[in-house]
């Protein structure tokens, strides 16, 4: 489908005699492109209250950015899918660069473990967890230990004279 991105949609329904100042309903959506995000809007806003796209209006679509790119950060993300025998909740934790790439994850791994497709996942949150308390999986803990190191046991030792041919192969484990 592509690289997801984050959408914040606003909409409301349409203004009646009745009701002049519909309420607004927002939500944040991941989606490939924008066409999908509206779309995904109008199927959750039908499902949860009843507005379709007939009788509605999008007010605002708004592109999300991480705020901060390059640091890595822990993701909790509740979710709702459809299997094939029945309805499940889940809660899953991922240790990504920003919400978009824990969404990515996300997908891959329901895909992977639970052959679930794109449109069977309902998002309902996605979270950054700050304190190392809130983390409660623990392949994610295990990576939050202090100064983790990972061993690199196959280097390639530098040939310190430039020769195409040597006498003794290389030692690459040390």
């Amino acid at each position: 489908m592509g690289r997801l991105q984050e959408y914040q949609i606003i909409g409301r329904h349409l203004p009646t005699e009745s009701n002049p100042t519909p309420k607004l309903y927002r939500m944040r959506i991941f989606a490939p492109n924008e066409v999908v995000a509206k779309s995904r809007f109008w199927y959750f806003l039908m499902k949860l209250k009843k507005v379709k796209k007939a009788n509605g209006e999008i007010v605002s679509v708004n592109k999300i950015h991480e705020k901060r790119p390059l640091k890595v950060k822990n993701f909790g993300i509740w979710i709702r899918y459809d299997s094939r025998s029945g309805t499940h909740n889940m809660y899953k934790e991922y240790r990504e660069m920003s919400r978009m790439e824990a969404v990515d994850s996300l997908y891959a791994d329901m895909a992977a473990r639970h052959r679930a497709r794109f449109r069977s996942i309902h998002i309902l949150r996605v979270v950054e967890l700050e304190k190392s308390d809130d983390v409660k999986r623990p392949y994610i803990k295990q990576l939050m230990t202090k100064n983790l190191s990972f061993p690199l046991p196959h280097r390639q030792p530098r040939i310190s004279n430039k020769k195409v041919f040597s006498a003794t192969r290389p030692s690459t484990f040390a």
